[in-house]
């Protein structure tokens, strides 16, 4: 299967390289990831705490890597750039060629914004791999997962199930799920809850299992759920918060990716995360007050940087 992953940061490296053992994988990413690639190969480790990833590493393994993700051909285009890049991202896709798409990004609304601009079919997906881009040209493994892939709109996809069976031929785990719309809010929930909170307190995701943070989290977790099922998606606030305190206590020493966003100084996904949320309950005159709180603040600290 020949695919293309647009968004060769940590998870599209990581998912990239990956496929790359066992198909013809082509990274869009920036030039020094690129360049390093080109040097010397995309280098993967497995830093879980019991080797998980099943894969011998350190391992080499040598996708193409180009800057330009325009006028590109391939069975698969996969989207892993931030949700604000999502626009641009369409744009490129959109001047090349490919059978089928597939979101593996954060936050909602990315697969219906790239669907409005590509003629390809879109599909959603999730993923709970742990990566972390250590330098140009090497990607870890901090947390094994899986992927979860199908129709945006659910039930079956026959082309979900053709790039679930490539993906399991390279050895990831994956899941082609006929209820992608309940598990991208449900991971939504879980973000919401995660991400900003730990992002703003400089904490890492284990913060929120424990009070203080803990009665923002769930609240924060049981706004999303509600607006989910006034969206017509049954998550229920139970298996929201089980959900996100499942995760926050499985990567308790991680990172989030809002976190390390606010600590490297870049623009987060604050407003595909809890703004998205926010605004959903604007159309629907729900009360989301803390999703609103937690947007305004991450809002706040990036105008206060330039960001926005």
């Amino acid at each position: 299967m020949e695919t293309l992953v647009f968004g060769a940061g940590s998870l599209g490296s990581l998912v990239g390289g990956l496929l790359a053992r066992e198909h013809d994988v082509t990274l869009v990413g920036r030039e020094d990831h690129v360049a390093a690639i080109r040097e010397s190969g995309l280098r993967l480790e497995d830093s879980t705490d019991d080797g998980a990833l099943e894969v011998e590493t350190p391992t080499t393994t040598w996708p193409t890597a180009t800057t330009d993700g325009r006028n590109r051909e391939a069975d698969l285009a996969i989207v892993a750039v931030k949700a604000f890049d999502t626009g641009a991202a369409a744009d490129a896709l959109a001047t090349g060629s490919f059978d089928a798409v597939l979101s593996l990004q954060n936050g909602l609304g990315n697969e219906e914004r790239l669907a409005d601009r590509l003629e390809a079919p879109v599909l959603a997906g999730t993923a709970t791999y742990g990566a972390l881009l250590r330098e140009p040209g090497c990607v870890a493994c901090t947390g094994l997962g899986e992927l979860a892939l199908g129709a945006r709109a659910g039930g079956e996809s026959p082309v979900a199930d053709r790039i679930g069976a490539a993906f399991a031929a390279a050895g990831l785990e994956a899941t082609v799920a006929t209820d992608m719309p309940r598990r991208l809010w449900e991971k939504a929930a879980v973000n919401a809850g995660i991400n900003a909170v730990t992002a703003l307190t400089a904490t890492e995701n284990g913060a929120v299992l424990e009070t203080p943070a803990n009665d923002v989290a769930r609240a924060a977790t049981r706004e999303t759920a509600r607006v989910a099922r006034d969206c017509d998606v049954r998550v229920s606030n139970r298996e929201a918060l089980a959900a996100m305190e499942r995760v926050a206590e499985q990567t308790a020493a991680n990172t989030s990716s809002m976190r390390q966003d606010v600590l490297a100084g870049r623009r987060t996904e604050i407003d595909a995360i809890n703004g998205y949320i926010a605004a959903r309950a604007d159309e629907r005159g729900l009360e989301v007050p803390t999703n609103r709180t937690l947007t305004a603040l991450v809002r706040a600290w990036e105008r206060g940087r330039g960001l926005r």
